[in-house]
């Protein structure tokens, strides 16, 4: 059952993720995530680094307490999002902005679309006009993409 409210914790952040990338980054928090855009930052980080820390505390929380509690349903949750913000970090920061070079040469389909993705949602300077605010889920029409690039 434990194993359960992870995995479903862990989907259930795609959806999450999406309604936070949409409404709060490209919304009313813009100003921190404004220079993963436009790569007006200076050095390493970015402002936009910020939100680690931001989804990572609330998250310690869920940890600390269901483990106080003969690791409960919290821990469960918080565990499921520490997993998800994982996968976030190592593909959304390694594979696709190359923050630390690795994987640069993947031949992946799943992984070149999600990259075209993420590709379509930069191109976009501004915080209105967005598209593709998910993250691990790949809408069809980025597999196309893909494809169609592949063949040409």
């Amino acid at each position: 059952m434990n194993y359960l409210i992870v995995l479903i914790v862990f989907i259930v952040m795609e959806g999450a993720t999406w309604l936070i990338h949409k409404y709060i980054m490209h919304g009313f928090l813009w100003m921190l995530h404004k220079d993963h855009h436009d790569h007006s930052n200076e050095g390493p980080l970015e402002k936009n680094d910020y939100f680690f820390v931001i989804f990572a505390l609330p998250t310690i929380a869920l940890l600390c307490v269901g483990s106080l509690n003969n690791f409960n349903y919290l821990f469960y949750i918080g565990l499921g999002i520490m997993l998800y913000g994982m996968a976030y970090f190592f593909v959304h920061d390694i594979f696709i902005h190359q923050r630390i070079k690795f994987l640069t040469h993947s031949k992946n389909p799943y992984f070149l679309a999600l990259r075209r993705a993420h590709k379509q949602h930069h191109k976009h300077i501004g915080k209105e006009d967005g598209e593709c605010f998910g993250f691990l889920f790949v809408p069809m029409k980025y597999f196309i993409m893909f494809f169609k690039t592949r063949q040409e």
